[in-house]
């Protein structure tokens, strides 16, 4: 009998019950319900009016407006509410809105954000509002029950300013106020002036949440301010902006003169000596918004990226056919381009970093899930203690020995460790906010970084895939589109150089580095028992990365200059990109460890699961790989790269052993001038030096990192064997007969 190839392999596309379990949600029964409402909104009425030509022009016409209808009746704009305010969902909704945004990016990223910018809008009363204008404002987001008149509540946010660079410096405000009247017992009457730029929502908007700052020494800083449609002034939505991406959501430069009430400041306010001093900075408020938000954003191209492969493979098996050479059943008409491995290896590299992508951006949506409620209980327990500002920061900083004590003794075996001290911290919401608070601000500029800056590069390989078909109004799957959107959202929320800078300070925090040396050892026993993933190689890169990071921290340059400080951005910026490339890889990593250990006791997915895993797997070997590679030539630059290169110069020189010297020696050590001049720059008497810069750096004093960066090149070792076979999966997957949108 003819043998056969025991290891299974993919055999359809991943389907929606091993996502949910991939991505853990299979047990969240209202997800699953939110998914199942918004799919049929971005594959039917979206993508039809994508097909239709709707990103053809940047006005707002009535049918993108028609959009907003659907939305409220799918219970998309009702998503962000709490069932008590007309929602359906209880709890932190962070996953919920990723997936929401996962989705209907799938089809239109444009589309998503016309639906995620009234979240953004409404988003700063959510996270800084008092409790007036939290019971005020957001059951007014709710859409109108059927037989209420009520006009439906549309929000915007807007944050930039036409001003040179926009959006580059969130700290400065060209909008102002000041205060028109203030009578004795009344609440004072504020005048806000208030130009916006690339502001979302606007043609339809009726509330605005607006940052401005002081221009009136009877108010001190800055704040965010509830603007209505119906205040007294000049409420002009602005001309539309004529960007080239994102054209089924609106966007304009708005103006702003109106009248409103001091109590709209969010977060409200207190009057000492006779100044309005508002309760939360506007930067206090869009740190609390912006952290959660750029999740979804970062998630909105890996959707891109994870959509690309269906309508890929259609293209490269079908490309041939219809000619005279490819007949029914031949490899040239069964496979058409996927019979050369090049572009099954291309399409394999974009499925990894489309996978790692939607890995870490929904592991960080989970983390901000899990964080929510800990920054609730802390706001309120310093608040039953007076504590805010500086003396809340420093109460924090407290709970620091505390939370590396709860880190340090989880890593301890449990028949060992001090479990008593063990639950006693972990009780304590302070020590796990502060732990998880540490990861979320690694995390979250990351994933805003890596997803939207890397993906949109990948993004380009998509098209270019799909051959002259990748230019196209009617390329399938709106590729085209989406790589110029991708461009866009790695600017939202702020550009690459803002979440670089972010990482910068965050990624060097004592309980985050406590934690990824935990995350190291971790992938040495996931590299034990399921080697195929590549654990080892990112293991292993992930420490060369934490060696590299305390060097630089200690070492100087050539010049004796520090070498890790904040205006060294040639060193800080690209070891933030080291570590997202690292962070994104393990991420994908554990959600195939998490698939094979929970798809076992899933019937649902028995048939497909072996394969998926398989196939997953290898695709965790090949972006570990590139992690590993990426940061391996990062470190290098950076630990080699700062170092003066020795010269021929007369004064280096008259250190060095001549030729001769080496033959005086030699009667005393024999060999001695031989195996100098085997590895060592000696040039004879009375000849030229080389033609190079000068003799070959001493590199005694980084052995230690050449002997990980060697170990790290060792541990590539299956690399490509795994791309072949995820490679050769390509060309045996089923997919469906058409794309299943526009419907």
């Amino acid at each position: 009998m003819a043998a056969t190839d025991p290891t299974p392999t993919l055999q359809t596309l991943p389907s929606d019950q091993l996502r949910a379990l991939q991505w853990r949600f299979a047990e969240r029964f209202d997800l699953t319900m939110l998914i199942q409402a918004v799919r049929p909104v971005a594959r039917g009425p979206v993508a039809r009016l994508v097909a239709q030509g709707g990103r053809n022009t940047h006005d707002w016409t009535a049918e993108k407006n028609s959009l907003l209808a659907v939305y409220d009746e799918a219970g998309i704009t009702a998503a962000f509410l709490e069932p008590s305010q007309g929602g359906f969902i209880e709890g932190p909704k962070n996953l919920a809105l990723a997936l929401v945004a996962f989705e209907l990016s799938w089809v239109d990223a444009g589309a998503a954000t016309c639906s995620l910018a009234s979240n953004l809008g409404i988003a700063p009363i959510h996270e800084r509002g008092t409790p007036e204008q939290v019971a005020h404002y957001l059951p007014l987001v709710c859409p109108p029950a059927p037989g209420d008149t009520r006009e439906a509540t549309r929000v915007a946010f807007a944050l930039t300013e036409p001003i040179p660079f926009v959006g580059v410096e969130t700290g400065l405000l060209g909008g102002k106020m000041r205060v028109v009247e203030w009578q004795d017992g009344q609440e004072p009457v504020l005048n806000i002036d208030k130009r916006g730029r690339f502001i979302t929502n606007m043609d339809f908007a009726n509330v605005v949440t607006a940052a401005v700052d002081s221009a009136d020494p009877r108010i001190k800083g800055s704040c965010i301010v509830i603007l209505e449609k119906t205040d007294p002034g000049l409420w002009d939505s602005g001309v539309p902006t004529r960007k080239m991406v994102h054209q089924l959501s609106s966007t304009c430069d708005p103006v702003f003169n109106l009248n409103v009430p001091a109590s709209r400041i969010v977060g409200g306010y207190t009057v000492k000596d006779g100044v309005i001093i508002p309760n939360f900075t506007h930067s206090d408020v869009i740190e609390a918004v912006f952290r959660r938000t750029r999740v979804t954003v970062g998630l909105m191209t890996s959707a891109k990226l994870l959509s690309a492969v269906e309508p890929i493979i259609r293209y490269q098996r079908s490309r041939f056919r219809g000619g005279e050479t490819g007949t029914p059943g031949s490899p040239r008409y069964d496979l058409g381009l996927q019979t050369k491995q090049d572009v099954l290896h291309r399409l394999v590299d974009i499925w990894a970093t489309g996978e790692a992508g939607a890995a870490l951006g929904f592991a960080t949506a989970r983390l901000f899930d899990s964080l929510d409620p800990l920054d609730r209980q802390k706001d309120q327990l310093f608040a039953e203690q007076g504590l805010s500002g500086r003396s809340a920061l420093k109460a924090l900083a407290r709970i620091q020995e505390d939370a590396t004590d709860c880190i340090e003794l989880r890593r301890q075996p449990e028949a060992s460790r001090d479990n008593t001290r063990l639950t006693l911290l972990e009780s304590n919401p302070l020590v796990q906010y502060v732990i998880l608070d540490a990861q979320a601000n690694v995390l979250c500029p990351a994933c805003k970084l890596w997803n939207t800056g890397h993906g949109a590069t990948i993004m380009r390989e998509a098209v270019s895939l799909m051959g002259g078909y990748g230019i196209t109004e009617d390329c399938p799957g709106f590729l085209p589109h989406k790589w110029m959107d991708a461009q866009l959202e790695a600017t939202y929320e702020g550009p690459e150089a803002v979440q670089r800078r972010q990482l910068s300070v965050t990624m060097t925090n004592t309980l985050f580095i406590a934690q990824f040396e935990g995350w190291i050892k971790d992938l040495k026993v996931i590299a034990a028992e399921q080697p195929g993933t590549g654990a080892c190689a990112l293991g292993s890169a992930m420490a060369l990365w934490l060696w590299t990071t305390r060097y630089l921290q200690t070492a100087t340059d050539g010049n004796g200059s520090k070498l890790y400080q904040s205006n060294r951005q040639g060193i800080t910026f690209p070891l933030a990109d080291a570590l997202c490339w690292l962070l994104a890889s393990r991420q994908q990593i554990l959600d195939v460890v998490e698939l094979a250990q929970s798809g076992a006791a899933d019937p649902s997915v028995a048939e497909e699961l072996p394969g998926a895993v398989a196939f997953l797997s290898d695709l965790c070997h090949v972006q570990a790989a590139r992690a590993a590679g990426e940061t391996a030539r990062i470190c290098s630059e950076l630990v080699f790269g700062y170092n003066l290169h020795p010269e021929w110069t007369v004064q280096a020189c008259a250190a060095c052993y001549g030729s001769a010297d080496l033959d005086e020696l030699e009667g005393i050590m024999p060999g001695i001038a031989s195996g100098a001049r085997g590895v060592t720059d000696i040039t004879p008497a009375g000849q030229p030096h080389p033609s190079k810069a000068g003799p070959c750096p001493d590199t005694i004093r980084l052995q230690a990192f050449l002997r990980m960066r060697a170990k790290l090149d060792g541990c590539l070792y299956g690399f490509g064997l795994a791309k072949d076979r995820a490679a050769n999966a390509l060309t045996a997957v089923m997919i469906p007969e058409a794309l299943d949108y526009p419907q």
